[in-house]
């Protein structure tokens, strides 16, 4: 399979499981609802679009190695209890979704980063000018 199928795969799926982590955030009271969540909406619309949109440019590498750095940082601050909701989410209960999502976050973002890591190095750095 082609290196920047795998990216794409993987980084829907981060998005998919941070869309997860943060409407379960929302609906256990951990996150406000609403207004607050248009910021978290636009980076994820704007990770999307560096997926589907800009695939296989510069410009997509690099939004999905931000989006990449930002997930696997959700999944690692979280899981390490110094996060928002660490201990709070696993004295409520129904923590398996939870721990399910951050784990398949963690897995898929670091994944998208090392392909996104490898994507960048592989493109040429220099555009070539044609010698007349």
């Amino acid at each position: 399979m082609k290196r920047s199928i795998m990216l794409t795969i993987t980084s829907l799926l981060s998005i998919l499981c941070m869309t997860f982590h943060l409407s379960d955030e929302v609906v256990r009271g951990f996150e406000r609802g609403g207004v607050n969540n248009v910021t978290g909406g636009l980076i994820l619309v704007v990770w999307l679009f560096g997926t589907l949109v800009l695939a296989e440019r510069r410009s997509g590498y690099i939004i999905m190695l931000l989006g990449s750095i930002m997930g696997v940082g959700v999944a690692v601050l979280h899981m390490t209890g110094s996060g928002l909701a660490g201990p709070r989410v696993v004295n409520s209960g129904r923590v398996l979704f939870w721990v399910l999502t951050l784990m398949t976050l963690q897995v898929t973002a670091l994944f998208s980063l090392i392909l996104s890591v490898l994507g960048l190095w592989s493109l040429p750095w220099r555009r070539r000018t044609r010698s007349v």
